[in-house]
C-alpha cells in the first residue's frame, strides 16, 4: 500500500473544491416576521438542494407568560403537521439571584412515537423585556431512505426570572421528504424572527 503526501503548495493551489464535497457555507434562503402571529410556516425552499437546513430564532417573544414554543413538520408542503417524531429534551438553568441551578432530563417534554408539536423552548416569559433565540437544524430532508434527526438549542428568559439553555434531538419516524416546516406558540401568539438557511 501506498501512502500519498500533501504539501502545502498543492492545498495552496486548489481554487475551487468539487460540487460534491461540502463547505459548511450558510445560505439565506427566507426570512419570515411574526407579528402576533399564531404560527410562521416555511413551505417552499426545503429540497434536495442542500443537505441540511437551519433555521435561526431571533428574539421570539410570546403574549402569554410560561408558554412553549414548538415545531412540527410535513410531508405534503404544509397540508398537515403530522410526522411521527421520537426525542430527548434537556436543558440548564440558573436564576438572576445567582442562587439556583441545574441540569435536568424533561422527560414531560419529549416525545415517543408521537406526531404532536414537539417543544423547543419551554416555559419563555413575556414580559417586555422577556424572549428566546437560538437554532434548529434539519439534517437531509429530502431523503427517501433514511429518518429525519433534527437538533435545537434555545436560550431564554422564563417566566420566573432564570436563564435557561434548552437542548432538543431528536428524529421524524418518516422515509418521506419532508418538505415543510412550522413553527408555533403553544398558546396565544408571538413576534420574532426565523431565518431559514441552507448548508452548503
Amino acid at each position: 500500500m501506498s501512502l500519498t503526501k500533501i504539501s502545502n503548495n498543492s492545498l495552496s493551489a486548489i481554487s475551487t473544491l468539487p460540487a460534491s464535497i461540502p463547505t459548511g457555507a450558510l445560505t439565506l434562503l427566507s426570512t419570515q416576521t411574526a407579528s402576533s402571529s399564531a404560527s410562521i410556516e416555511f413551505t417552499s425552499g426545503i429540497d434536495s438542494t442542500y443537505s441540511s437546513y437551519i433555521f435561526k430564532f431571533i428574539d421570539i417573544h410570546v403574549s402569554n407568560d410560561g408558554v412553549n414554543f414548538n415545531f412540527n413538520m410535513s410531508i405534503d408542503g404544509g397540508s398537515t403537521y403530522a410526522v411521527t417524531k421520537t426525542t430527548t429534551f434537556f436543558y440548564a438553568y440558573h436564576n438572576e439571584a445567582g442562587t439556583t441551578t441545574a441540569l435536568t432530563y424533561a422527560a414531560s417534554n419529549d416525545l415517543a412515537q408521537s406526531t404532536s408539536d414537539q417543544i423547543i423552548g419551554a416555559g419563555i416569559g413575556s414580559v417586555a423585556d422577556e424572549s428566546a433565540s437560538g437554532t434548529l437544524q434539519l439534517f437531509n430532508p429530502s431523503s427517501t431512505t433514511f429518518v429525519k434527526h433534527f437538533i435545537s438549542t434555545m436560550t431564554k428568559n422564563s417566566y420566573n426570572d432564570f436563564a435557561i439553555n434548552d437542548y432538543v434531538a431528536g428524529y421524524g419516524n418518516t422515509t418521506s421528504a419532508i418538505n415543510a416546516i412550522k413553527f408555533l406558540a403553544g398558546a396565544g401568539t408571538f413576534d420574532g424572527i426565523i431565518k431559514m438557511y441552507g448548508v452548503s
